[in-house]
């Protein structure tokens, strides 16, 4: 059975303070016995003092981004994957729609940093998602192919046994709007089964979140899809009792399976 996971992107967001208020709050907050995996990823400058924080918690820590680049050099800016490491990360988001969009983020460049987390023992959460002109001129389903495809191309279907999935449609980030259960169940089952063809086993382990607007009140019926397992969170995750919330939602569901 694969086990939920609620991912927080806290985007450029925090400071000392409130990093340590908010961690704090969430890990006294979270119940006890919990089956859900719990990560949160702070910006890149909290990363050291957020990952103290988080010790002696079973909070994990994860990046928002890595650099492409195999190796350390005169890249002004990027961060390797290895200082990552170092720092205690054990998961790194790669392809957020923030970065595609804002960035220029190639779905070959995306894949070239699914592949350099890898390399590094850090488990990549491939983010993948459709416009909303996309997804109202009939592209959902070619578009997250085409991203799939790029990291399949260049990594193979076996690294996706070492790998986060998050369906994330652009419409839905930021804007308070929400994909419908049955949507963001539709576009589960199509990765999904797109992965089956290639490698059941794999498929059927590999765990799929949902991200975009996913708040305390929305959090137990998406989950609830059987291809949903559990949700990478952007604003919610940073409010204490929201993101409480999400993960209790997901427990829930855990419990009543």
């Amino acid at each position: 059975m694969r086990r939920y996971l609620v991912a927080g992107n806290w985007k450029m967001n925090g400071s000392r303070a409130a990093n340590a208020a908010l961690v704090g709050k969430t890990a006294a907050g979270l119940a006890k016995g919990r089956d859900v995996e719990v990560l949160v990823c702070p910006p890149a400058a909290y990363l050291e003092s957020v990952g103290q924080e988080l010790n002696g918690t079973p909070i994990k820590l994860g990046a928002q981004n890595l650099c492409e680049q195999e190796k350390p050099g005169a890249f002004t800016g990027e961060i390797h994957g290895g200082m990552l490491k170092e720092l205690g990360c054990e998961y790194v988001i790669v392809g957020h729609s923030e970065r595609r969009a804002l960035y220029g983020e190639t779905d070959e460049v995306v894949a070239r940093k699914f592949k350099a987390a890898q390399a590094l023992d850090l488990t990549p959460i491939l983010c993948v998602g459709e416009t909303l002109q996309q997804r109202e001129s009939g592209q959902t389903e070619a578009v997250l192919m085409r991203q799939l495809d790029a990291v399949l191309q260049l990594c193979g279907v076996a690294s996706l046994a070492r790998a986060v999935v998050a369906y994330e449609p652009v419409w839905a980030i930021g804007t308070g709007r929400t994909a419908t259960p049955e949507q963001a169940q539709d576009a589960h089952a199509f990765l999904r089964a797109q992965l089956t063809a290639r490698d059941a086993r794999i498929a059927a382990a590999l765990r799929i979140l949902y991200g975009g607007s996913v708040n305390s009140g929305n959090a137990r019926t998406l989950f609830a899809g059987p291809d949903v397992d559990g949700g990478l969170i952007g604003g919610a995750s940073l409010k204490a009792d929201d993101f409480l919330s999400i993960c209790a939602a997901a427990q829930a569901l855990l419990t009543q399976s």
